[in-house]
């Protein structure tokens, strides 16, 4: 029981990370590599909250939004300009914005890691058909399912979404009928921008806060959005639980094999389902 929960913990762990960049990639066709150091940074502004108000959910509710600021202020003033040039220039930005989120944080909270305690609420194990579960794992459970229903139901139901779809799929039809291009490309970006930082934050008890903590989960999150597909919120869903639930049994039954189970379901859904197991051809989402 408790390896189903901590499958579960995990996958939606990696669907909070890799929503956000999801929505990034499949809808402004910007790779962005900075969303490992976004989601260190929420992790680093949630311990700093804690500290100065000993509450882990002031910083829950804090630190995405000052994260979600700063990837709209990245986006007006550094991605905008450069949209219209070849991808090169935004790998390079998103590149160059990793070294300067990791310095800041050196020259911030120095080299040292830094640990943001357990919820209260949250600190002691439940028992369940048996076994004792992290009641915090359980949190994690189900913040994730409810974030993920949230997004789901706005952009694939609202008309918030629908704006957003258009955008993606045809930006000069979407000006024409009086879309504001531009302020959509900057709320999406600062939303999974926030949605990295949410991650970081959710993560914060259960992993050491420290530099390059991004570059550890940055790749589970590529692989998460190719498999499901780019722009899709069903598809981040899936994928996570998939390599989640992979993940959780292989370190169980076969720890040696973990990561030759993730590429090898990367590798498969490539041969077969280039474009993602939930892409649609002139949909986004």
């Amino acid at each position: 029981m408790s390896t189903i929960v901590i499958g579960l913990s995990l996958s939606f762990l990696l669907f909070l990370l890799a929503a956000g960049l999801t929505l990034i990639f499949g809808m402004l066709g910007v790779i962005n590599f900075a969303h490992g150091a976004l989601y260190m940074l929420g992790a680093y502004i949630c311990y700093q909250i804690v500290q100065w108000t000993g509450s882990f959910w002031i910083g829950l509710a804090l630190a995405p939004l000052v994260v979600a600021g700063l990837g709209a202020a990245m986006e007006r003033l550094a991605l905008k300009p450069v949209y219209d040039r070849d991808h090169v220039y935004q790998l390079l930005l998103t590149f160059g914005f990793i070294l300067v989120i990791e310095e800041a944080v050196r020259l911030v909270w120095g080299l040292d890691y830094k640990q943001v305690p357990t919820p209260d609420l949250f600190s002691q194990p439940v028992a369940l058909f048996g076994s004792q579960i992290p009641s915090y794992r359980l949190f994690i459970i189900v913040f994730g399912a409810v974030v993920s229903a949230l997004l789901f139901l706005v952009i694939d139901k609202s008309r918030y979404g629908m704006v957003i779809r258009a955008t993606s799929s045809d930006s000069d039809m979407a000006e024409t009928l009086g879309i504001n291009v531009s302020r959509v490309r900057t709320f999406v970006f600062a939303l999974g921008s926030g949605l990295a930082a949410l991650g970081g934050v959710v993560a914060a008890p259960l992993v050491p806060i420290e530099l390059g903590m991004g570059f550890s989960v940055i790749i589970d999150c590529f692989v998460v959005v190719i498999i499901g597909g780019l722009g899709s919120i069903r598809g981040a869903i899936f994928a996570a639980l998939l390599l989640g639930m992979a993940r959780a049994l292989g370190f169980t039954y076969a720890a040696e094999w973990v990561d030759l189970i993730t590429f090898s379901l990367l590798i498969v859904t490539l041969l077969t389902r280039p474009a993602g197991l939930f892409s649609r051809k002139g949909r986004a989402a």
